[in-house]
């Protein structure tokens, strides 16, 4: 059985985090599948899919080391070619990954209790995001 859905995000800023948990978990009760997979993948290269504990100082942590390690630059070949200020987000992105999947057991995505499902908005502007859900198992 394969299930698939959508969640919308508006975004407005860069390094702003959603916590996605409670939106994929009734996804995936949608599905009704007791044993599976879930699939989270953000559509499009500047936004990032992951599991965090999803608490202030980490919400601050994360986008802060990744702009030290992955600062903004007019240096990277992206900004060569566009100009648009947002060669470091692609590449923040890719680094982190832009989907996820977990195990579903018993009805639920197997996460565990500090752990939850975060979108990390990586591009320097307000996005809206689509990012797309899919539920595999039986």
């Amino acid at each position: 059985m394969v299930h698939q859905s959508t969640i919308e995000l508006k975004t407005n800023h860069h390094g702003q985090m959603h916590d996605l948990t409670e939106r994929v978990a009734a996804v995936v009760r949608e599905a009704s599948v007791v044993t599976g997979t879930v699939n989270i993948s953000n559509v499009g290269s500047t936004g990032s899919i992951g599991c965090i504990e999803f608490e202030p100082g980490l919400m601050e942590d994360l986008p802060n080391i990744l702009d030290k390690l992955i600062p903004p630059s007019r240096s990277y070949g992206h900004e060569q070619a566009w100009h648009d200020g947002n060669g470091h987000s692609h590449l923040q992105s890719t680094w982190l990954g832009q989907s996820l999947t977990l195990p579903i057991t018993a009805g639920r995505p197997n996460l565990g209790t500090w752990q939850q499902v975060f979108h990390l908005e990586c591009d320097v502007k307000p996005r809206t995001r689509t990012i797309v859900v899919t539920v595999m198992g039986e």
